[in-house]
C-alpha cells in the first residue's frame, strides 16, 4: 500500500469559511476586502497541486539521501529539492501573506496557514528552508533599518533570499542568556561577528545564493543575562558579492527530518549589521520566533493529518477476524479519536491564524487589542498541543499499522521520525507551558484567557438554539467552569512562589489544550449543524433518519460528539493538578 496523501480541502474549507467564518473578518479588514470564497479556493487548489505533486515525490528520497556537506563547507539538499524551490519561488508561494510594498500578494496569514499545513504533511523537511522566510520579513520590517529593508526585505518576502536564525550554542539552548558570540563595532558601522552556533535549520544549502542569518551576539558593553543580547543581520554573501567570513562546520545526522540541513555555523569577523536596538535583539527575534512557533505547530497538524489518512485507509483494507480491522472497537477507537483530535487541532491552529490577522489588519482599535491578546495565548498552545498530538498521532497511527508499520516500505515511521524533533525546537513544549502560565495568563491577570472564555461562552449559546447537541454544549461548559477555577487556583499556586506555579505549568498546558478542544468541538458542530440546515435537513432529523444526508457531514458531527464524550473527561485530571496540596520532591539518586 503506498504512503499518499489527498489534501483536506473540504474540511479547509468548512473551518476557514463556516467554523471561522473568515469571509466575514476579512470584510472588516481593509487589506483584505477584496479576498473571497473564490480567492480562498483558487490558493489552496493550486497550493495542494503543489504539495502533492512536486513536494510528496521528494519525501521518502529525501530522508534516504539526506543532505551532504563537503570540506568547503557547502551543503548539498537531497535530488529534487532545488528545483520544487524554484517552482515554490516563481508560483510566488513565499510572499504570500507578505505586503505588496515589499513584492508580496498581502493574502491573509489564516490562507498561509493552511499551505504551510499541506506544505509540511507532504514534506516536513523541504519546508525547513522557507518555513523561517515569514518570521523573518517581520522581524526585519518591524527593526530593520530603512537601508537594510531596501537591501534585503524583498528578497526575503518573495523567497528569493532565504534566512537562517541563530540563536543556540553550545551550552546555551533554553538559556540564552549564557551564550557567547561576539559583536565588534566597526568604524563604518558594520559589526564583525565572531563565535559558534549549533542546530541552525537552513544555514548553509543549495536552494538559494545567498542566505540572510540574524544572529544574536553581544557587544562589549552588554550587561549579563538575556538584557545584553544584541540582534545582527550576517548574511552569507555581502552587499559587494563577496563570501561572508562564515563557515558551515558540519550538519548534524539527525533522527528525522534528513533533507533539512542542521549546521553547526563558525562565524571569523563576519560582517553584520544590529537589527534594531542594541541590547533589546531578543525582543526583536520574538517576532521570528512566534511566527516560527505558530508554523511549527502546524508541522504538527502536517503529520498528524497524515498519518491518520494513511492509517484509516490501511485499517479499512487490512482484514483480520473476518473483516477490515477497522471494524474492531479498539481500532474505531484509535481512528476516530486521530480524526477528532485533527480536526479539532485544525480550528484551533486557523483560529491563531486569523486572530494574528484581526490583531493587525481589523477596523477597531478594541478588536485588534483583543485578537493580538488571543493570539499571544494561542501560541504556546497551538505549539505544544499541535507537535505533541503529531507526535503521538503518528505513534498510534503506526500501532494500526501492526509490525508492517515499524518497516520502511509503509512509510508511516518516518512521519513518526520526522514529527518527534517538533517537540524539541522553537521552544520545547516544556518552556511552552512556562511561556502560557507566566507570561500570558498570570501577567495579564488572565484577561487573554477571558477573550478566548467568552468566544466559547458565545459558542455555547449559538447551540443552545440547536437541537441534539447538548452533550456538547454541556462538556464545552464545564471546560469554562474548569478554566475559571483554574485560573484562580494558579494564581493562589503564584502567591505562593515562582516554583509552586512552575510545578504544574505542565498540566495548565494541558487542560487549556482541553478547553481549547471544547472549543473547536462545539464551533464545528454549530457550523456543521448550520450547513445541514440550509441544505434542508435540521440537526433533528440527522438524528432520526441519516439516509438523505451528508454523509461528510453526519460523519463531522458524530467526532464532535465522540470528542466531547471520550476526550474531553481527560482534562480533570490537569485541572485538578493546579489545586493546592500537592508537592513536587527533588529528584534524588
Amino acid at each position: 500500500m503506498p504512503y499518499d496523501y489527498q489534501v483536506p480541502l473540504r474540511d479547509m474549507h468548512f473551518v476557514i469559511e463556516r467554523v471561522l467564518g473568515a469571509p466575514q473578518s476579512w470584510a472588516a479588514c481593509s487589506a483584505f476586502a477584496e479576498v473571497d470564497i473564490e480567492t480562498t479556493d483558487a490558493v489552496l487548489q493550486e497550493a495542494s497541486r503543489f504539495a502533492r505533486e512536486v513536494l510528496l515525490p521528494l519525501n521518502a528520497s529525501g530522508d534516504v539521501q539526506g543532505c551532504t556537506h563537503s570540506k568547503d563547507g557547502s551543503v548539498h539538499t537531497p535530488q529534487g529539492f532545488v528545483q520544487a524551490y524554484a517552482a515554490f519561488v516563481e508560483g510566488g508561494w513565499p510572499a504570500l501573506p507578505c505586503s505588496a510594498q515589499w513584492g508580496g500578494q498581502g493574502l491573509p496569514l489564516l490562507l498561509d496557514a493552511a499551505m504551510r499545513e499541506m506544505l509540511d504533511a507532504c514534506n516536513h523537511a523541504w519546508n525547513m528552508y522557507p518555513d523561517l522566510l515569514h518570521g523573518a520579513y517581520e522581524t526585519l520590517k518591524a527593526h530593520g533599518s530603512e537601508e537594510l529593508k531596501a537591501r534585503y526585505l524583498q528578497g526575503i518576502a518573495t523567497g528569493r533570499t532565504l534566512a537562517a536564525m541563530a540563536l543556540t550554542e553550545p551550552g546555551a539552548g533554553s538559556d540564552l542568556g549564557v551564550l557567547r558570540t561576539k559583536a565588534l563595532p566597526q568604524s563604518d558601522g558594520t559589526w564583525q561577528l565572531c563565535g559558534n552556533k549549533i542546530f541552525i535549520s537552513g544555514g548553509e544549502h543549495d536552494l538559494t545564493p545567498n542566505i540572510v542569518h540574524l544572529v544574536l551576539a553581544r557587544t562589549p558593553d552588554a550587561p549579563e543575562g538575556t538584557r545584553g543580547i544584541s540582534l545582527f543581520l550576517v548574511p552569507k554573501l555581502r552587499p559587494d558579492g563577496t563570501r561572508n567570513s562564515m563557515v558551515c562546520e558540519g550538519i548534524e545526522h539527525k533522527m528525522g527530518i534528513h533533507g533539512s540541513a542542521t549546521c553547526a555555523m563558525r562565524y571569523e569577523g563576519a560582517t553584520g549589521w544590529l537589527v534594531g536596538e542594541r541590547h533589546r535583539g531578543l525582543a526583536a527575534m520574538f517576532l521570528m520566533m512566534n511566527s516560527a512557533r505558530l508554523h511549527v505547530g502546524l508541522q504538527g497538524l502536517g503529520h498528524l493529518e497524515m498519518a491518520t489518512q494513511n492509517a484509516w485507509r490501511y485499517a479499512h483494507e487490512r482484514v483480520q477476524g473476518g473483516g477490515p480491522i477497522a471494524r474492531h472497537p479498539a481500532m474505531r477507537h484509535t481512528l476516530l479519536r486521530l480524526q477528532t483530535t485533527t480536526e479539532a487541532l485544525r480550528c484551533i491552529a486557523y483560529r491563531a491564524a486569523m486572530a494574528l490577522d484581526e490583531s493587525v489588519h481589523h477596523a477597531d482599535a478594541h478588536r485588534r487589542a483583543e485578537q493580538a491578546a488571543l493570539a499571544a495565548w494561542l501560541t504556546p498552545i497551538v505549539k505544544a498541543q499541535c507537535t505533541a498530538e503529531g507526535f503521538a498521532g503518528a505513534s498510534r497511527a503506526l500501532q494500526v499499522f501492526g509490525g508492517y508499520g515499524y518497516v520502511g516500505e509503509y512509510g508511516i515511521e518516518q512521519t513518526l521520525r520526522d514529527a518527534r524533533i517538533a517537540m524539541i525546537y522553537e521552544g520545547t513544549n516544556e518552556i511552552q507551558a512556562i511561556d502560557l502560565v507566566q507570561r500570558k495568563v498570570l501577567s495579564d491577570e488572565g484577561r487573554a484567557l477571558e477573550v478566548f472564555l467568552r468566544e466559547c461562552e458565545s459558542e455555547a449559546a449559538s447551540l443552545d438554539l440547536l437541537t441534539g447537541l447538548d452533550d456538547i454544549t454541556t462538556a464545552l461548559r464545564e471546560q469554562v467552569q474548569a478554566a475559571r477555577e483554574g485560573l484562580r487556583d494558579l494564581q493562589a499556586r503564584s502567591a505562593e512562589g515562582r516554583q509552586s506555579v512552575l510545578a504544574v505549568s505542565d498540566d495548565a498546558l494541558a487542560a487549556m489544550g482541553y478547553l481549547a478542544l471544547a472549543w473547536a468541538f462545539a464551533a464545528a458542530a454549530r457550523a456543521a449543524a448550520q450547513q445541514a440546515a440550509q441544505a434542508g435537513t435540521p440537526i433533528e432529523a440527522i438524528a432520526e433518519d441519516s439516509s438523505n444526508v451528508d454523509r461528510w457531514v453526519q460523519g463531522r458531527l458524530e467526532r464532535c460528539r465522540y470528542g466531547a464524550q471520550w476526550l474531553l473527561p481527560q482534562a480533570r485530571v490537569h485541572w485538578d493538578a493546579l489545586k493546592g496540596g500537592r508537592l513536587l520532591p527533588e529528584v534524588t539518586v
